[in-house]
């Protein structure tokens, strides 16, 4: 491929230079021709493009990945097959991947990456309801534009949840990046949403630590740390962070599924309490190693608990090998390990026996005078309060914004369901009074009606327009906003922006120019985006304007995209196929063809079938030739007759006089 001769995908996407190498396919700038946008084309690797299989991985991707449309998801145009390989046709963002900010600037201020670790987690909040598991969330796929919007890419290796396609995706196929795997992907076992949180969970603490928690020398080596060894905590290595972000952080890398977040949205609502300094910590688990603790009611209820730095994680299966360990005083340490995890096991079974006085079938009762708090967690608040004073508690209702639960409904609760408490307890209901302000975002550069569309839609807020016809701006981009980005608005007022309207005129009569006068006198001198094609002329000599789309005369504006159709000259027309036609019939199609005709004769003696017919034509039938152009043909006709004749004397000197006559055909 060269910038002469750009390779063109389905006569519209014309690819101009690499962009990125994928595990499958290359990415590259492109531009869409018929709808004049720049685009990013993915293109599999020939070699793939026999593979029934990674044929099908890339189709899917296509077709899941076409039906999110999200903001912070990039967006598929098309796909198709050419060239005898794959490609897809995707939105092409500006800006630059995660991994490239973190790999030229370092650690990301912590604000700014609990910002972009929600925008993530909104798109994989969006995908997740629509069935789809990304596998593969890592910074390098996570795009970051100039105005600092975030965008998800690369559903590459996404699988449709619910699709049960036991072909694309089984158990003990290990996909993704090891860098970001999952503990349950390292082990190939079966992935839920829960999975893309662990990985974020990574992208996160790499973007506080300003490196991954687990690095080796191969994948195995870091997906044996991802099933085996808790994570290096982020303040004890001197990363400057607040303990309820660090706990977040450690929620998210949870080895147990059960253990971290229930869904991509009780993330961003913790992100949203610690940002607004609202975020209280979990209390960590009493005993690290005793399933369905703290860690897991918090788990349960949605709330961040912070991880003991002993916290068991699950044994490695067959699947993942952990590396080879020294002899001596490894192997003591593993003994000496499993003996006291048997002593716990022992004394945890001998309290429970004490509790329960032997009946393993009894549950422990609740101590006297104490009552088991249920989660209210969703319960409409006028049920919740009824509900607590019925247990003889007291309920506080504190309303607070909530961009993600249904007005009037719970959405936390202190103390926390599970709890035993004494009756006359208090207990704090904080009650979504729903959205009642959100963040302006960035619209500068945007199309007006996409700028509108966004704010009223998603953001419900009003848009106040106003043209600015001095801009010389393409027509419709927003110039300017009020408020800015960032402000805190109130929903339905009003956002004012102002963008570019320039003026119309009437479109300039080029015609007769040659193309280098008529696009300087369009494109410079008024400021217009010209586009020059050619067209044959019967009356314009080659290489002259011929005509403009739009015509002469029709309102334009700056940057509207023009036209120049440029002379080619007379056009090509075909000879027709004369032979054996009478000459009026011959002459009568070489005239219809736009060409002239030029009559010779050829004699026969009578009785020829060629008399009255062309035998001949030069240039022969079926030949391009230019319009106007002279077709001799050759026609048959009766050869020329003498006859002699003798008559009496004449009265002239009584000679003798012979009378000849010459006949020739017509």
């Amino acid at each position: 491929m060269s910038d002469a001769t750009p390779t063109v995908f389905n006569g519209r996407y014309a690819l101009r230079r690499p962009l990125a190498r994928g595990g499958m396919a290359d990415v590259f700038l492109g531009h869409d021709e018929l709808l004049d946008r720049p685009i990013a084309v993915k293109v599999l690797f020939p070699e793939f493009a026999s593979d029934p299989s990674f044929v099908e991985r890339f189709r899917r991707e296509a077709q899941a990945a076409a039906n999110l449309n999200h903001p912070n998801i990039v967006g598929i145009y098309d796909w198709g097959q050419e060239n005898g390989t794959y490609f897809i046709v995707m939105e092409y963002i500006e800006g630059r991947s995660l991994a490239d900010i973190i790999r030229a600037e370092g650690r990301i201020e912590p604000e700014r990456a609990a910002e972009i670790t929600a925008d993530v987690a909104a798109a994989l909040s969006f995908a997740h309801r629509s069935g789809l598991v990304h596998r593969d969330i890592k910074p390098g796929n996570v795009l970051v534009t100039p105005s600092g919007q975030v965008k998800v890419a690369d559903f590459g290796i996404a699988t449709a949840a619910n699709a049960g396609d036991a072909n694309l995706t089984k158990t003990g196929l290990v996909m993704g990046t090891a860098t970001y795997f999952s503990p349950e992907q390292a082990q190939g076992k079966p992935v839920d949403p829960r999975s893309d949180l662990y990985s974020l969970g990574v992208v996160l603490y790499e973007m506080l630590a300003g490196e991954p928690p687990f690095k080796g020398e191969n994948p195995i080596a870091i997906a044996y740390q991802h099933v085996q060894q808790p994570p290096p905590g982020l303040r004890a290595r001197g990363v400057a962070v607040t303990e309820p972000l660090e706990a977040i952080t450690f929620k998210l890398l949870a080895k147990n599924p059960a253990h971290r977040y229930p869904a991509a949205d009780d993330l961003r609502a913790d992100l949203r309490r610690y940002r607004d300094g609202l975020h209280r910590l979990a209390k960590p688990a009493a005993a690290a190693s005793v399933a369905g603790g703290a860690a897991a009611s918090a788990a349960a209820s949605g709330a961040t608990a912070s991880m003991a730095a002993t916290t068991a994680v699950p044994r490695t299966d067959s699947t993942v090998m952990a590396p080879a360990r020294r002899a001596g005083s490894g192997a003591r340490t593993g003994v000496f390990a499993v003996l006291i995890v048997l002593v716990l096991i022992v004394l945890a079974a001998i309290f429970l026996l004490l509790l329960t006085g032997g009946d393993s079938g009894t549950k422990t009762p609740t101590p006297a005078g104490k009552i088991s708090l249920a989660s209210f967690i969703n319960v409409q608040q006028d049920k919740a309060e009824a509900k607590l004073r019925e247990l003889g508690l007291v309920p506080v209702i504190v309303p607070e914004e909530n961009l993600d639960t249904e007005v009037g409904k719970v959405f936390r609760q202190e103390p926390t369901g599970g709890t035993k408490v004494d009756p006359g307890t208090k207990v704090t209901l904080t009650v979504s009074k729903g959205k009642t302000t959100v963040s302006v975002p960035n619209v500068i550069g945007s199309q007006i009606d996409d700028a509108e569309q966004l704010l009223s839609g998603q953001y419900q807020l009003t848009v106040e327009k106003v043209a600015d016809p001095t801009s010389t701006k393409p027509e419709g981009e927003v110039l300017t906003q009020d408020p800015v980005k960032g402000t805190r608005l109130e929903i339905g007022k009003p956002v004012k922006l102002t963008y570019s309207a320039p003026p119309s005129f009437p479109m300039p009569d080029v015609s007769g120019q040659t193309a280098n006068t008529a696009t300087a006198n369009l494109a410079t001198g008024k400021n217009l985006d010209v586009i020059v094609a050619e067209e044959p002329s019967d009356t314009v000599e080659a290489g002259k304007a011929t005509r403009t789309d739009p015509a002469v005369g029709t309102p334009v504006k700056a940057h509207s995209k023009v036209t120049i159709y440029i002379s080619t000259g007379l056009p090509k027309v075909v000879v027709p196929d004369v032979g054996g036609l009478t000459l009026d019939a011959a002459k009568q199609a070489i005239e219809a063809a736009g060409l002239k005709i030029d009559v010779k004769f050829q004699e026969f003696a009578a009785g020829n079938p060629n008399i009255g017919r062309v035998i001949g034509q030069n240039p022969p039938k079926e030949v391009q030739i230019t319009k106007g152009t002279t077709v001799v043909v050759t026609v048959g006709r009766l050869a020329s007759t003498t006859t002699t004749s003798t008559g009496g004397p004449t009265t002239s000197g009584g000679a003798t006089t012979t009378v000849t006559t010459t006949t020739k055909a017509p």
